[in-house]
């Protein structure tokens, strides 16, 4: 078109658009802006869904800005970009800003902003966003009311989740399986695997997702024979051909409840390529079991096909750690820092007054840090009277036994936990999700103290839901 002259319209550059990646797509913006056609919405609406599923947003948002005009769509892209690439709390500011702007967010918005409200575990925002929705002529459809089922789950309220469940008239299977894997990752399984019964019973026929949820569920709870049976009938009754995920779901299940040989048997003769998270859930099993030689092999079998990430190694260190094998411990961290793996710094947040607050370990950066360390000196206290003993033997430091349970004591968990006691209404329930897996100790503490101040306490971390009350947890020790 070009080599013939023919000059480019805004339907030239919105047309090809939708079809380019990122390098192609920056081209074509060079070339939009010497036409003098940036500015079209069209192409400019075009450019921005280009930069964002690019995850290149800082383009984007430098292309945002300068838009004198914004339909709802280009918010829309913006915001969905943000929460789909990793930053959920930027997609909620931007929503604000959105509804500031007098612009009127639509299906769409919901989905996305919802996303972001799950993510980060912000129920009171979530709330919020329910009440706009039927206050402000939202259609509930069922993708719509899916969300809010996803975020009250993914928030700790499978309460108000199974309310919206119960209100969509035409459920389709997706909202099935939303609750299906909410009931699973709070691990109250019998109640995910009468859902399943009853979807089944009613014509629905379950998806990839479904067996997931299904299987998740069996391994929360230690449910082998159900998983077993579940797992080896997926062809046959249900149509649907194990993939890596399925067989994912079977190594925790297995690994978990102590048979690991099984668990390596499954793996190694499965007809799907293994992948890293397969192989790192079984090296968690042998962590947790403390088998050292089997973790050892299959450590070193994830070096050798280059499947290793810094889970790998932070697993392995655990293993030894637990052993007591200090030279293995300083041999992983050797072999980390020359190569240049860093371990993922674990991080908790809690949100008070519809804002989030972030911790990570011996954090005093908070506006109120010095009430925080006096609640943990507090809160120290209370569980030491109620018979509490630090697990110092899962810190990973070859430390005295003082400087140990110094560590513990300013886990990002803790934290988050001491700033919802001095933050919120004596009894209020504290909801703290963390991007890794509570550590034991904090385990501990948390029982002891939802026991003490008679509040619940409900923790998101990276496997599954922990509800604390009266001085128990729902995962009944096992997680």
């Amino acid at each position: 078109m070009l080599s013939d002259n023919v000059t480019p319209n805004t339907f030239t550059f919105s047309s090809i658009l939708r079809s380019c990646r990122l390098q192609a797509g920056k081209a074509l913006h060079g070339q939009a802006t010497k036409l003098g056609l940036e500015s079209d919405t069209y192409v400019s609406t075009s450019l921005l869904d280009v930069y964002a599923k690019g995850e290149d947003m800082e383009s984007a948002r430098k292309l945002f800005d300068s838009m004198p005009d914004k339909d709802v769509i280009c918010w829309n892209v913006m915001i969905d970009g943000y929460v789909q690439f990793g930053s959920p709390n930027e997609g909620l500011s931007l929503f604000k800003q959105m509804l500031r702007a007098k612009v009127k967010p639509n299906e769409a918005t919901m989905v996305a902003v919802l996303s972001a409200c799950a993510q980060i575990g912000a129920l009171e925002s979530g709330r919020w966003l329910h009440w706009y929705a039927e206050n402000h002529g939202i259609d509930i459809n069922v993708r719509v009311a899916t969300s809010f089922i996803d975020m009250y789950c993914k928030c700790g309220s499978l309460e108000e989740a199974r309310l919206v469940f119960e209100r969509i008239t035409h459920k389709d299977v997706v909202a099935w399986n939303s609750m299906i894997v909410g009931y699973a990752m709070h691990g109250l399984s019998d109640v995910a695997l009468q859902l399943f019964d009853e979807m089944c019973r009613l014509g629905y026929k379950p998806t990839d997702i479904t067996l997931i949820g299904v299987l998740n569920a069996c391994g929360h709870s230690g449910l082998v024979r159900e998983g077993r049976e579940i797992f080896s009938s997926m062809a046959r009754t249900y149509g649907i051909e194990p993939k890596v995920e399925h067989y994912g779901c079977m190594v925790n299940l297995l690994g978990r409840a102590g048979y690991l040989e099984e668990a390596y048997d499954l793996v190694k003769n499965m007809e799907v390529e293994q992948d890293a998270v397969l192989w790192g859930a079984l090296l968690g099993a042998c962590k947790i079991h403390g088998n050292v030689a089997l973790g050892e092999e299959i450590a070193g079998l994830m070096m050798r096909q280059n499947l290793e990430n810094s889970g790998t190694y932070v697993l392995l260190s655990n293993l030894y750690a637990k052993a007591n094998n200090w030279e293995g411990v300083a041999k992983v961290r050797t072999m980390m820092r020359d190569g240049g793996v860093e371990k993922e710094h674990g991080c908790s947040s809690i949100e008070v007054n519809n804002r989030v607050h972030e911790f990570v370990a011996g954090d005093s950066w908070h506006p109120r840090s010095k009430d925080i360390h006096m609640m943990l000196e507090e809160m120290n206290a209370w569980v030491k009277a109620q018979g509490y003993t630090p697990r110092t033997d899962t810190v990973l430091h070859d430390l005295g036994e003082e400087e140990k349970e110094k560590s513990l004591g300013v886990h990002s968990e803790k934290l988050a936990m001491a700033f919802g006691l001095i933050s919120t209404e004596p009894g209020a329930t504290i909801r703290i999700v963390k991007n890794l897996r509570v550590c034991s100790d904090c385990h501990d503490v948390m029982k002891l103290v939802s026991k003490i101040t008679r509040r619940t306490i409900v923790m998101r971390d990276r496997n599954r839901f922990h509800h604390f009350e009266n001085g128990s947890c729902s995962c009944g020790d096992y997680w």
